[in-house]
């Protein structure tokens, strides 16, 4: 994955460099190359992460990802974790088109 149009620059890990570069296609190419199909959950996660993001210039803790998901579309307390399965760091962050976080573990 090079420096595109299609494909901003990414990190070594596969994270946007730069936030800003984020789409919703782009989000999608990089679900599929997580073996994620995108549905609305994994939409309500996306747009409350960007939109925290905006607001704060922090990536959101997971603990807000999980509460807003239980107040938007109900679920288990362990949803994201279904919708991401290889981690909310390893997944959700970077198809969110979040920096890798610092100091946390890609668990």
């Amino acid at each position: 994955m090079g420096v595109s149009e299609e494909f901003p620059a990414i990190d070594d890990e596969g994270y946007l460099i730069d936030p800003a570069d984020w789409s919703e296609k782009l989000a999608r190419v990089m679900a599929l190359q997580e073996n994620i199909e995108l549905g609305d959950a994994h939409w309500v996660a996306i747009h409350f992460m960007r939109d925290f993001y905006q607001e704060n210039q922090d990536i959101p803790d997971v603990r807000f990802v999980t509460r807003h998901l239980t107040e938007r579309i109900g679920g288990s307390r362990n949803l994201v974790f279904e919708l991401f399965p290889y981690g909310y760091v390893k997944q959700a962050c970077k198809i969110a088109g979040m920096k890798r976080p610092r100091g946390w573990s890609t668990g």
